[in-house]
């Protein structure tokens, strides 16, 4: 029976799909992002400020054998103390971005890569606002068809399909799985959330309306080749690949997506390749932009406290969800974003795990969000929530959210059990999207537009970045560059389309290739330590092992996937300024619940003499890294056994 409705809903769908393409086609090639240039209602300063950090380095000790700056080997650069002292001793640049975020990390490497004099900055940790809340996904966005976004679908699979190719060792092909439940549910609805993008009463979309979706998504990607077309099966096929599904499903539809296994490391790695341009290519984070005066941009050092102005032609502000927030600290109140907050959790489940056959499962709930179940890096990442936030306050996953997902998982796999104690990490963050009053979350635009005002206080142009995802990271940066090349009347002379990232260089993509790298680089660390490092750097491995084989090495104590001098080499190499920016972003040992207070306290001892810590520093650093663990992460390390080794 199964099969026969799945044949009729392929015809039904021909013909659909006959009618449709053509319009689609000739919208996606036609739209393009928007450049605004218009003031806005005005909107209350932001009373918060950020405070100096208690405590400060004083120097940086590098080991004996690191490289002096300047040093050509790719993706060394300055420690975070050296890069911003940089920033302040010359404080001018053609162009200055605000906010090192993806989107900024990216513009600032094609910009740098144009040979434009260029400085980035953040008031925090690269990469540690909403690029580090992301779901993981490098995506086409097949929801996004149902809001008339073609462009931006059209543009995302074409970025997906690069991705995988540029990007290789951190954005994987993902096979992903939607259950269906009905067969025409949704037909009549979706016309009316087309084109009032409202939700109106919650009605999942039926087999009908996914069909016609994966169809019109496999046409977005007929030239790129990268994915599989998608696959319908009905009930019984269904549950023999994955037989704890819900027993009550009628379909599945599968295809193919990508995964990123490490968001904070491609990032680091976008952002070295901008580094590697040369001297006229700057970078610091914890600088904070606080102000605007007749001398340029007011930066405070979030770690010293010390305050300077900055001069550049060009201010890009980047900031994501902050947006307005920093465009009023310069003086140019603005009301472009309404970021809304999305939740994850990560669960130790190997029942889960299972279930989930190394897919991704990805559905409507019942109240009409779209969530998903993802297994990545040995643990299940269940998300996510779509809610209004203000941004004047932190992003928490909440204990209602965690419900929620308990509640989604119950639906999909009704015999799994989950519990809290499971849970190994959380995080929150807070989408840039733009502002859109009484329109519903789930259909707000995911599209991008660049705001272009004076600067106002001295000559020169404020660009903001409204919207923006991970997925379009590359084709955005090239727009936003290709709008500030214009304003400087400079051409590009370089293209990042098909442009390799970082350790994607040379990344070993068939198996023989593989055993060839691994042969070549594994003589002084071991065949599985080599393929370690390869799996975890991508090609930047060779400046590891080269770093970690100058002098004697060891295993760490609580965390023996990890050795001393690889930890000395990020801390020396990737600007490292507390433990935190360590065990959250330089590693994904937070993510995966491997850590415990010894495990920090080791860490700690290790970075200390790399970041000339003395022993209040120190202590500093622990103690800010456990409050922050249990606040925004809901990690508990007094809960944790010290003794207790990471799970595999």
């Amino acid at each position: 029976m199964c099969a026969r409705v799945c044949t009729g809903i392929d015809r039904l769908c021909g013909v659909a799909h006959a009618v449709l393409t053509h319009e689609v086609a000739r919208y996606a090639q036609d739209r393009e992002p928007v450049i605004v240039r218009r003031r806005c209602r005005p909107k209350a300063a932001d009373p918060h400020t950020r405070p100096a950090d208690p405590h400060r380095s004083e120097r940086t000790v590098t080991p004996s054998n690191q490289k002096p700056a300047g040093a050509s080997a790719p993706g060394i650069r300055l420690g975070a103390v050296a890069a911003q002292a940089a920033i302040a001793a010359h404080p001018r640049a053609s162009v200055l971005i605000i906010g090192a975020g993806i989107n900024g990390i990216a513009t600032f490497r094609d910009l740098a890569m144009q040979g434009i004099d260029v400085a980035i900055v953040d008031k925090g940790d690269y990469v540690s606002g909403a690029s580090s809340a992301s779901s993981h996904m490098i995506h086409g966005g097949v929801r996004y068809l149902e809001n008339g976004e073609f462009r931006l679908v059209k543009e995302s699979v074409e970025e997906r399909n690069s991705l995988l190719k540029i990007a290789p060792h951190y954005v994987k092909p993902l096979k992903t799985t939607i259950p269906i439940y009905s067969t025409f549910s949704g037909v009549m609805s979706a016309p009316m959330r087309f084109l009032t993008h409202r939700q109106g009463a919650a009605q999942e979309r039926g087999a009908l309306l996914i069909k016609i979706g994966m169809m019109l998504y496999d046409s977005f990607s007929r030239d790129g080749g990268t994915v599989p077309r998608h696959e319908f099966l009905g009930r019984k096929a269904s549950l023999r690949l994955l037989p704890r599904l819900n027993p009550g499903l009628k379909y599945t539809a599968t295809y193919f997506d990508a995964s990123m296994h490490d968001p904070e490391r491609l990032a680091l790695d976008v952002l070295a390749d901008g580094l590697a341009a040369g001297a006229h290519a700057r970078s610091a984070n914890y600088i904070e932009a606080i102000g605007m005066d007749a001398a340029g941009v007011r930066l405070r050092n979030a770690v010293t406290g010390a305050e300077f102005s900055f001069q550049a032609d060009i201010v890009v502000n980047t900031s994501g969800p902050w947006t307005d927030l920093t465009n009023t600290a310069l003086g140019q109140t603005s009301t472009y974003m309404g970021g809304t907050k999305g939740s994850h959790i990560v669960l130790d489940n190997r029942e889960l795990l299972a279930a989930t056959g190394g897919r991704e499962i990805f559905f409507e709930h019942k109240d009409g969000r779209i969530v998903l179940i993802y297994p990545l890096a040995g643990r299940v990442l269940v998300g996510t929530t779509d809610l209004e936030h203000d941004m004047t306050q932190p992003a928490r996953c909440t204990e209602a959210e965690v419900d929620y997902f308990f509640d989604l998982v119950k639906h999909v796999f009704p015999d799994v059990a989950v519990d809290r104690s499971e849970i190994v990490f959380r995080f929150a963050g807070v989408r840039p999207l733009p502002r859109h009053d009484d329109e519903a979350p789930g259909f707000v635009s995911r599209d991008y537009r660049i705001e272009s005002r004076p600067l106002g206080a001295r000559p020169g142009t404020l660009l903001s970045l409204v919207g923006g995802k991970w997925t379009t990271f590359r084709a955005l940066a090239e727009h936003l560059s290709g709008d500030i090349l214009t304003l400087l009347g400079r051409t590009r002379v370089v293209s990042t389309a098909g442009l390799p990232i970082g350790g994607g260089r040379n990344f070993p993509a068939t198996d023989a290739a593989h055993r060839v790298w691994i042969a070549a680089n594994g003589d002084e660390v071991g065949a599985s330590r080599a393929d370690q490092l390869l799996t975890r750097y991508g090609t930047r491995a060779v400046d590891v092992i080269d770093f970690i084989t100058a002098e004697p090495d060891e295993a760490l104590e609580h965390h023996a996937d990890y050795s001393r001098r690889e930890i000395e080499f990020l801390a020396a190499t990737e600007s490292v300024v507390h433990l935190t920016d360590l065990v959250l972003r330089r590693t994904s040992m937070a993510f995966r619940g491997e850590l415990s207070l010894a495990l920090l306290e080791e860490l700690a001892g290790v970075l200390a003499p790399v970041l000339g810590w003395d022993s209040a520093r120190r202590a500093f650093e622990l103690d800010l890294a456990v409050d922050v663990l249990r606040d925004r992460h809901a990690v508990d390390l007094t809960t944790v056994d010290a003794a207790s080794a990471p799970r595999a």
